[in-house]
């Protein structure tokens, strides 16, 4: 009878957590949905073409990461309930040189984007993965899985050195940043996700449904603050701004490096917004892909709520300036 009772608490535990984790996507969405229709509405004398074109921006990239943010949040608090440490040290060589090429590949496993990458990163470091490995997978896994390299060859059809140059500068770029952390990285830069200390169960389907909870609700609220920071720029600069640079190649490179932190593209949609950028030079477009889903403003929100800003204001300017470099050398080599 007791054992009835255990199994029947713990699937009401779980479908609570999927209720959860519907009603908070659904709320969210239907926020953004909201403020976007009638946002303009509401704004009485600021009703205006700059004002509209912002709510749909912003709308935008919220709708576009949320699932993939609810993604990421079930996955961390999954790992944080059901995986034990041991398994994950198991998986992972002791040397960070070992463990942060093989936390790369394993980027290629989850389809997911950005936002879903920084709370399963979180959780890997609170389950005593060594940061360095955690950081590398961070920034793999929304630039390898299946789904962006299937998307890449969708969008640059009959060419695939650029799926290959993008498999490549991104992993690169992944594995010599978590390298970077292992042998520069100091502890007073990173907050790491704190371990669960409290009255509340640390393992089993009681603590899944409390990590989701925090998960999703603290990294949702960063995530609007990075969209909205997105939206502010695709208002304030002029498009005629941008025709300046298409005729300088490496002006055009640096552009669409500066464009892809702040236009916040999911890395599953990022490739169809690069091969539209027709008048640039596929290296540049390249460098766009690269970069997207390591550096940008949403993401750097993200990082901040979760690792703390000392941290990632000296992760995401390094991370550009390796994924930029990566992105040029692979490009002028392939393409």
């Amino acid at each position: 009878m007791r054992r009835q009772r255990t199994v029947a608490d713990g699937l009401r535990v779980v479908v609570r957590a999927l209720v959860y984790a519907v009603l908070g996507g659904t709320a969210l969405l239907a926020v953004a949905t909201v403020a976007s229709v009638l946002g303009p509405t509401l704004a009485l004398d600021l009703y205006t073409p700059p004002v509209a074109a912002w709510w749909t921006v912003f709308t935008a990239v919220v709708v576009q990461a949320v699932p993939f943010l609810l993604l990421g949040t079930v996955v961390s608090a999954a790992i944080g309930a059901f995986v034990p440490e041991r398994v994950l040290r198991r998986l992972l060589p002791r040397s960070p040189v070992l463990a942060v090429p093989v936390a790369g590949l394993a980027g290629t496993v989850l389809p997911g984007c950005e936002c879903a990458s920084v709370p399963v990163a979180g959780s890997l470091m609170r389950r005593g993965v060594a940061p360095a490995a955690a950081l590398a997978f961070l920034l793999s896994a929304p630039a390898i899985n299946p789904v962006v390299l299937v998307a890449t060859s969708l969008a640059f059809p009959g060419r695939p050195e650029m799926v290959l140059a993008r498999l490549l500068a991104s992993l690169g770029t992944a594995v010599v940043m978590g390298w970077l952390w292992a042998r520069f990285g100091k502890e007073k830069w990173l907050t790491p996700p704190r371990r669960d200390t409290g009255p509340h169960p640390t393992t089993g389907a009681r603590a899944f449904l409390t990590g989701l909870q925090h998960d999703f609700l603290h990294a949702g609220g960063f995530l609007v603050l990075g969209a909205a920071a997105a939206a502010t720029f695709n208002i304030a600069v002029p498009r005629s701004l941008l025709d300046l640079f298409t005729g300088s190649p490496w002006l055009s490179v640096l552009l669409l490096a500066l464009l892809a932190v702040v236009l916040c593209v999911c890395s599953e949609a990022d490739a169809f917004v690069a091969a539209s950028l027709s008048a640039f030079p596929a290296t540049a477009a390249l460098v766009f892909m690269v970069v997207g889903p390591m550096v940008d403003l949403k993401l750097f929100a993200l990082q901040t709520g979760t690792f703390g800003r000392a941290f990632a204001v000296r992760f995401a300017s390094v991370t550009w300036v390796v994924a930029v470099a990566a992105g040029v050398l692979t490009g002028w080599w392939l393409l």
